[in-house]
């Protein structure tokens, strides 16, 4: 047998370690500035520091950069390890980190300053989505040459959640991504409305599915055998783990449309498919948990398997929970509440980070040859952690029902119990508790970083570590008695050919019949495009990230449409591009906030409460739109009426070129109207962006009200016209009595 040598590339794996804890605590410290802001509303001090702006460069840090780069470190660092071969190309492997850090760089640069998408965990624009294909076709490149160029038969568990992760991403990706560009640095998303809601959380979900689990549950299946040097526990359960997993996660997505204008029938597959999702979570759980049997005693006293068994267990809660919330009846209440905040971050905190933190103390002495500088510091940061974790999640669990509640709580006249702005104030002690937890955190975190650092101070890194192992022959040839399944795992294009399979089912069954059938979106004759000025009003609002405070999606509840109005129509947004529901309720919801509509407000109160908000609303904390005050830019707007137009947006041709005269005189209309209401406001001027942003406000769910308008004057005309055609018939009566008499 001939034993061929080579050497495993850890540099690339140190590139990524390094990048995944610098990312990671600048992540951890955003979201820390945000949570505060929450309780201090003064420091929104300018528009690129405010929490509409910097709350997507959280998610997206944490999600791209921290667990990003953990996951390319950790898949690097196994896959060479597990396949017995070198990574199939340096120079890829290179390409990957530098371009993956100036994408990570370029989100840094652009979403505090409002080139977004609009769309949560997409709000990158086209130039760094193309990037981000680019960068993980160089990925999968890199990691299928190694899988083809293997010195091992079968491909081990951990490799087949790599490979998933590679193609469901790639498709969730480009399919989410289509939109339409206006200049470099903005786009308009090609689906509307009730489509682009169903393809945005056909996304969302499958990115928490397969970007931050998969790949993961990969990492963990190497890593927790690895550091408590024990076999994972069964063969059988990983199979049936992995294929239930990826068929199943992809139809899920809809859970977070439920009692939305999407089809019912989608919202009752979301539904089902979430429930079933427990049976394989839960499986790979067990597999995780059951693979430290008889290691307890080590557990105790290393704190790289206490992360680990943390994570484990965050995961097992985060997906009982998932399932549940999917429920309708306790979506009902969960929906838009902190709830889904902390169940969000039991996962993020709890499952990734807590595994992260693990694979760390696992690699850092691996690579640099020695022991741990401290195990007293790793224990104290695995306790400082777990602290945090607790105190981050049960006062948000806690915020998050109650808030639920109080928003439904209905007096016996039936008037609300409750407005809006006494459910903040509820809260503001629950946003305390939970920035003590987030700090705790990452003090944990930075115990870490000063631990490693001195690991790595007294090691030697070793940049290429010998190895050797048999050539391999034939690696399709089996042998008699093996399992079936390792006929899939000797061929690994066929694995991802059916991988691909398994994922694409599900999309194909949720969003064609949305897309191809027109009876699934209700039309409605009184919705018109917006004008210019609203045009730019929208844009404004999704630049400054109000998607993720305020929805504009009433629920067909009792309560929602005491507090805000009718409950919302799947017509009412078919010119939304991107769509706007939200997902979370800091502030009401505004999709009936428009002219015409109960309780709608005048335009000088919209003026003030967005320069002042604790003028109108004492315990608003919402942030000072100061910065509205700039004059708008009307470079754009004769572009975005064209490409409205190409998007499918009924706009006559020419209309570009009277845009900006139209939007002239709204602005100009409204400038009148908030001085005529209060003449004290001399500050305003007719051409601030925050009269645009008050023009699109005051469109909000209007046109099913003009509909309205429109059918009474129907009915009365016709009435007028029964009593014109039978002149015997008097209003008054008093016709029919003289007969009478």
């Amino acid at each position: 047998m001939q034993i061929e040598k080579f050497s495993y590339d850890n540099r690339i794996v140190r590139l990524f370690l390094i990048a995944t804890i610098a990312w990671g605590v600048i992540g951890m410290l955003v979201g820390l500035f945000i949570a505060c802001e929450m309780i201090w509303p003064e420091l929104n001090v300018t528009g690129w520091v405010s929490f509409g702006r910097l709350r997507p460069l959280h998610t997206n840090a944490v999600i791209f950069a921290f667990v990003g780069n953990g996951i390319f470190a950790g898949v690097y660092y196994s896959l060479q390890r597990l396949l017995k071969a070198r990574m199939f190309s340096d120079t890829l492997s290179k390409i990957n980190f530098w371009g993956w850090q100036l994408i990570i760089l370029s989100a840094a640069l652009t979403l505090p300053f409002g080139y977004t998408t609009g769309k949560e965990y997409a709000e990158l624009e086209w130039p760094i989505d193309i990037a981000i294909a680019l960068m993980w076709v160089v990925f999968g490149w890199n990691m299928f040459g190694t899988i083809l160029k293997r010195r091992v038969k079968h491909m081990y568990v951990a490799i087949w959640f790599y490979i998933a992760t590679f193609i469901t991403v790639a498709v969730l990706h480009i399919v989410n991504s289509f939109e339409l560009p206006l200049h470099f640095l903005k786009s308009y998303s090609w689906y509307a409305g009730v489509q682009d809601a169903l393809v945005q959380w056909w996304y969302g979900h499958n990115a928490v599915a397969f970007f931050l689990t998969t790949p993961y549950l990969g990492l963990m299946y190497y890593f927790v055998p690895k550091a408590a040097n024990r076999p994972v526990y069964s063969y059988r359960l990983s199979i049936i783990h992995f294929w239930a997993l990826i068929f199943i996660y992809i139809w899920a997505g809809p859970h977070h449309l439920l009692y939305s204008s999407l089809p019912d029938w989608a919202q009752a597959l979301g539904v089902v498919f979430s429930v079933m999702l427990i049976f394989p979570s839960w499986g790979g759980m067990l597999n995780g948990l059951l693979t430290l049997r008889g290691a307890w005693d080590k557990v105790r006293d290393d704190a790289t398997l206490k992360f680990m068994v943390v994570a484990i267990t965050c995961y097992g809660m985060a997906t009982f929970e998932g399932p549940m919330l999917s429920l309708k009846n306790v979506n009902a209440i969960s929906h838009f509440t902190d709830w889904t905040i902390a169940h969000v971050h039991v996962g993020g905190l709890g499952w990734n980070g807590m595994l992260t933190f693990g694979m760390a103390y696992y690699l850092v002495p691996k690579l640099w040859r020695t022991n741990l500088y401290s195990k007293t510091l790793a224990n104290a940061h695995f306790w400082v952690a777990t602290l945090g974790i607790v105190l981050w999640v049960i006062p948000m669990y806690w915020a998050g029902f109650m808030q639920g509640m109080m928003w439904k709580d209905i007096n016996p006249d039936g008037t609300l119990a409750n407005n809006f702005n006494e459910t903040v104030t509820y809260l503001r002690p629950y946003f305390m508790v939970r920035a003590l937890g987030g700090s705790l955190f990452i003090v944990g975190a930075l115990i870490m970083v000063y631990n490693l650092f001195k690991t790595t101070k007294q090691g030697n890194f070793l940049h290429e570590e010998a190895a050797e192992a048999p050539a391999l022959v034939n690696p399709r040839v089996g042998h008699v008695g093996e399992h079936w399944h390792s006929w899939i795992e000797r061929r690994p294009v066929r694995f991802l050919i059916l991988s691909l399979i398994a994922i694409l089912i599900g999309g194909i069954v949720e969003l064609i019949p949305t897309f191809m059938v027109e009876s699934n979106i209700t039309k409605i004759e009184s919705v018109e495009p917006y004008t210019p000025l609203e045009l730019e009003g929208r844009d404004i609002y999704i630049r400054e990230g109000c998607y993720n405070c305020h929805s504009q999606w009433v629920r067909p509840f009792r309560d929602e449409v005491l507090r805000y109005g009718e409950y919302s129509k799947g017509g009412e947004f078919i010119y939304d591009h991107p769509f706007q529901w939200g997902s979370k309720r800091t502030g009401p919801d505004l999709h009936r906030a428009g002219a015409g509509n109960p309780g709608n407000q005048s335009v000088s109160w919209h003026y003030m409460h967005l320069i002042e908000p604790r003028s109108t609303s004492p315990n608003s904390i919402m942030p000072a739109y100061t910065w509205l005050k700039e004059p708008l830019d009307l470079t754009y707007t004769a572009d975005k009426i064209s490409t409205m137009r190409k998007l499918g947006v009924p706009y006559p041709e020419g209309f570009e070129d009277q845009a900006v005269e139209l939007l002239k005189v709204q602005a100009e209309e409204i400038y009148q109207e908030i001085i005529a209401q209060e003449p004290d406001i001399r500050q305003a001027r007719a051409d601030m962006e925050i009269i645009a942003l008050i023009a699109y406000l005051q469109r909000l769910g209007s046109d099913i009200h003009k509909l309205k308008e429109d059918e009474q004057s129907v009915n009365s005309e016709t009435s007028q016209d029964t009593l014109v055609n039978e002149p015997n018939v008097n209003p008054t009566g008093e016709d029919s009595l003289n007969t009478n008499q």
